[in-house]
């Protein structure tokens, strides 16, 4: 059975824009691996058309070794992608061939992807990270907070109206001064 893992870069004030923190070498390289490892990655329709960057640089590769390695297992990796709008055609917004839309609701899919799995599965979009947190299905937390202030943007735990008490699992620090936290919910 897969672990459900929210696994998402965040600033050190808890908003997730990923055009305020760097990712150097050494990110690129912890998350490639954690990808190689996945059954399956889950996005939401924004956070998707985002992460189709790495679809750009597998055709046209930057010349930048970490950056093209990470393209090329980013491509190779299963994608659910959850969207009310987008439809499995490269017109109207699934064309990465390791991608799909996700054919039944949240809740159900995710609960079939854990039973059926013998990886892991990631979730990397804030507003699905919380609904997932709301319906109990999360398993870990891989916040990788950056030593950045951004004073603005998108929060990570946005409309989450109860406490959540999070075990500290491990911690992994990067050499560029990000620090990676490994959490499981608490026992109730």
């Amino acid at each position: 059975m897969g672990k459900l893992i929210a696994a998402i870069n965040m600033t050190l004030d808890g908003y997730c824009d990923h055009t305020s923190m760097d990712a150097d070498e050494e990110i690129h390289q912890h998350y490639g691996e954690l990808l190689k490892n996945a059954e399956t990655v889950i996005y939401g329709r924004i956070t998707y058309q985002l992460m189709e960057f790495w679809r750009t640089l597998v055709e046209n590769p930057s010349g930048i070794k970490d950056m093209d390695e990470f393209a090329a297992i980013m491509d190779r990796t299963p994608k659910i992608v959850f969207s009310r709008t987008l439809k499995n055609d490269d017109q109207t917004g699934i064309g990465w061939d390791s991608a799909r839309l996700a054919n039944k609701d949240f809740k159900e899919e995710i609960s079939d992807l854990k039973l059926h799995s013998g990886k892991d599965i990631f979730i990397g979009s804030p507003s699905l990270i919380i609904e997932a947190m709301t319906l109990g299905l999360i398993d870990e937390f891989q916040l990788c907070i950056h030593p950045v202030i951004a004073g603005s943007g998108l929060p990570l735990f946005k409309n989450i109206s109860e406490k959540t008490h999070l075990s500290l699992i491990k911690t992994k620090s990067f050499v560029g001064g990000a620090v990676l936290c490994y959490y499981k919910p608490a026992e109730k």
